[in-house]
């Protein structure tokens, strides 16, 4: 009963790896899709034009919008996620899209929006780049992501593909393979932290991620009163199946090391982070940015008695 068990248990991990693998790569017919786009960039000039266009630049500040913020490299899902928000909205002529995206993607991002422009809204594409105050001094993030490559080393090596199936449960795999992948320690993923920063002159954002598709209207989240609250999102932890029930802190972190212990709850549940609602006047008025600069210091030089999953 032991052997079965234990092959039971390494026939859904590997099935779950196997999934993890056939999710991340990139589908043959769309491979050279970015570079495709970029090569556009260089040679349309209207592939290059401004976006938005000069006389809407005052809305991305305007706080009567709705301003949707989408952080990503992926420009396939960054046109799904703009479609299915507009084709949802009862009300698209208020809806704005803030796409940030990183310097390799920036010239295919903007070409796409460019060429294939989503009736009624206004879109707005920038790099990372095009912020200048993104530097190692003024973001953490940066140097954590530049100085420790352990989390990029273990995720394409051996340690996951070799690692001993029998001992692991497929809850806590899973949970291991989605915070080592590197779209969780890119600097892209790692952009809400800073918000208020990016975003100075709006009060309320609807931040989402690349990998959802909207399929209400959601002009009803700037009516939600957040009662001084900084972050509205779904709770995750309500319900009995395995992905639902590894949601918890203590599938993410390690509980044996007493600093974990101290500051953080292992029963407290976490939340989803596809559709979360900020309210950056709220935010700018709290210490949050520190206190998660602190815990990335405590990652980033103390990461193997840490043992943390994910620092995101």
């Amino acid at each position: 009963m032991e052997k079965l068990e234990r092959e039971i248990r390494e026939s859904k991990v590997s099935e779950l790896m196997n999934r993890h693998f056939a999710a991340s790569s990139i589908p043959k017919g769309i491979h050279c899709f970015s570079l495709r786009l970029t090569d556009e960039y260089s040679s349309n000039a209207y592939a290059r034009r401004q976006l938005p266009s000069p006389e809407l630049l005052p809305v991305l500040s305007n706080n009567s919008y709705h301003h949707f913020v989408l952080s990503t490299d992926n420009i396939l899902a960054a046109s799904v996620v703009v479609t299915s928000v507009v084709r949802s909205s009862l009300e698209p002529e208020k809806v704005v899209f803030h796409v940030i995206t990183d310097k390799k993607t920036y010239a295919g991002m903007h070409s796409w929006f460019a060429l294939n422009p989503v009736a009624s809204i206004i879109v707005e594409v920038k790099g990372i780049h095009q912020f200048d105050w993104l530097t190692r001094e003024n973001v953490p993030v940066l140097e954590a992501i530049e100085s420790h490559h352990d989390f990029r080393n273990y995720y394409h090596g051996n340690h996951i593909a070799g690692a001993n199936l029998s001992n692991t449960t497929p809850r806590s795999f899973a949970s291991k393979m989605q915070a080592r992948s590197p779209k969780y320690i890119s600097l892209l993923n790692h952009l809400r932290i800073y918000l208020p920063e990016l975003f100075p002159d709006l009060d309320k954002v609807v931040f989402l991620d690349d990998d959802v598709v909207i399929q209400r209207d959601l002009s009803p989240l700037w009516e939600i009163d957040l009662q001084g609250k900084v972050n509205g999102a779904v709770e995750t932890c309500k319900g009995e199946d395995e992905w639902v029930m590894s949601k918890y802190f203590k599938n993410y972190f390690n509980f044996s090391h007493p600093l974990i212990a101290k500051h953080l709850d292992p029963d407290e549940c976490a939340w989803a982070y596809g559709m979360n609602i900020f309210d950056l006047r709220a935010w700018r008025k709290t210490n949050i940015r520190e206190t998660y600069h602190f815990w990335l210091k405590e990652v980033t030089y103390h990461l193997p008695s840490l043992s943390t999953i994910s620092i995101i």
